[in-house]
């Protein structure tokens, strides 16, 4: 439904479409949400006196304006694209990543033992990778792209939390909210641990009964974080709401749009994305291009939000820093580095003859200003290579 709203009547959490009247000449570049008191101050200034709001799309007020208040402006300065090698200081990364790896596992024997769950170490770890994301996001989402085929279980919910982190930092959260969000992101699949084996390992495709049996896993994960010393409200929300679905066919609640909240919305983005890109023994991940097409499918679809999504998208890059892409030189390059006005062309480093099949000496090459140029994203297994072992190589080159 919509409805013109004065400026004075407009509220963090509403979905505005067009300027319906102004003095001014301010165009609206895309619809979306506002996200703070900021956005409509700013508005005002510029001589907008009505808005056009969806109220259909528009978020539940009171809550959106609780959550929201805190995303804009930053606590802290935001270089979106850092221009040292990612590769430079992957190593530190990924020391971060196995750190995580082994907080991740004392979660898990916790639960399996019955003992009481210490938020103390997931809270410090998410905000030792939260710093670390805020001072340069790609060395830590390149780890991601490097994980082992048969530790999914594990590395998962590590890789959402640093997915969901690096996505608040890009649209500019306080640091105490995305720290909320980390923590969730890393505890938000924990009921999985009550789920058989059988089922939660199971390479094939769920049988009907099975999949009940396998969406009590949120409800499980709730039960054990809703009383945890120390777990905030936002950080609960991303546990409950992370296979909530805009068009009310999620679950467990099957909430509708209204009632899913922007933290809900971004988890439910980060872990579709990680579940789509991940290799596992039985199924190799998608390449990152073919995941975003899928996140797109999906909000036409109504299941996922469009804005968020092309948010993401543009967060992660279109090719995203650490994955692999094949050049028209008949060369294999690790993206490591990006551009920021000309985003297909990002830097890259070469290290592959495609045509020879072996490794050759590296090569930096900055794609904006060079004949080279992507012919396409790619994966290791496409050409029998092992990523872990490309990137000891990458670092041995230096």
């Amino acid at each position: 439904m919509i409805t013109i709203k004065k400026i004075s009547e407009l509220s963090v959490g509403h979905y505005v479409t067009a300027i319906a009247e102004q003095t001014g000449d301010f165009t609206l570049t895309h619809p979306g949400y506002i996200k703070s008191k900021l956005v409509i101050s700013n508005l005002r200034k510029k001589g907008v006196l009505s808005v056009k709001v969806d109220l259909s799309k528009s978020m539940e007020l009171k809550k959106a304006s609780r959550e929201e208040e805190e995303t804009a402006p930053p606590e802290y300065p935001i270089e979106p694209f850092p221009q040292a090698p990612v590769i430079r200081d992957l190593n530190r990364a990924r020391k971060l990543f196995n750190e995580s790896k082994a907080v991740q596992q004392q979660v898990i024997s916790d639960i399996q033992n019955g003992r009481q769950l210490d938020l103390r170490p997931v809270a410090d770890i998410t905000g030792q990778t939260m710093e670390a994301i805020i001072k340069d996001p790609d060395a830590l989402a390149c780890v991601i792209n490097i994980r082992e085929k048969d530790a999914y279980l594990l590395e998962h919910s590590i890789s959402v939390s640093v997915l969901i982190t690096i996505f608040a930092r890009y649209l500019g959260f306080k640091k105490n909210i995305i720290h909320q969000l980390a923590v969730g992101a890393f505890l938000h699949d924990v009921g999985k641990i009550k789920i058989p084996d059988d089922i939660l390992n199971k390479p094939g495709k769920l049988t009907g009964d099975e999949f009940e049996i396998m969406k009590t896993h949120v409800s499980h994960s709730l039960k054990i974080v809703k009383n945890l010393p120390g777990m905030s409200k936002a950080a609960i929300s991303v546990v409950a709401q992370h296979h909530e679905k805009l068009n009310g066919m999620g679950y467990p609640l099957q909430l509708p749009p209204e009632k899913i909240s922007r933290y809900g919305r971004m988890i439910t983005i980060c872990d579709i994305f990680d579940a789509l890109t991940a290799d596992r023994v039985y199924k190799e991940g998608y390449c990152h291009v073919k995941a975003f097409s899928i996140l797109r499918r999906l909000a036409k679809q109504e299941e996922l939000d469009p804005l968020l999504v092309d948010q993401f998208i543009k967060c992660m890059g279109v090719y995203p820093v650490g994955t692999l892409v094949e050049l028209n030189s008949q060369r294999l390059a690790i993206v490591d580095g990006r551009n920021q006005e000309d985003p297909i062309s990002p830097k890259v480093r070469s290290f592959y003859n495609v045509e020879h099949h072996h490794y050759m000496m590296t090569e930096d090459i900055d794609l904006a200003v060079n004949d080279d140029f992507i012919v396409k994203g790619v994966r290791a297994d496409d050409f029998n290579l092992d990523m872990n072992k490309i990137v000891e190589f990458l670092l041995m080159e230096g």
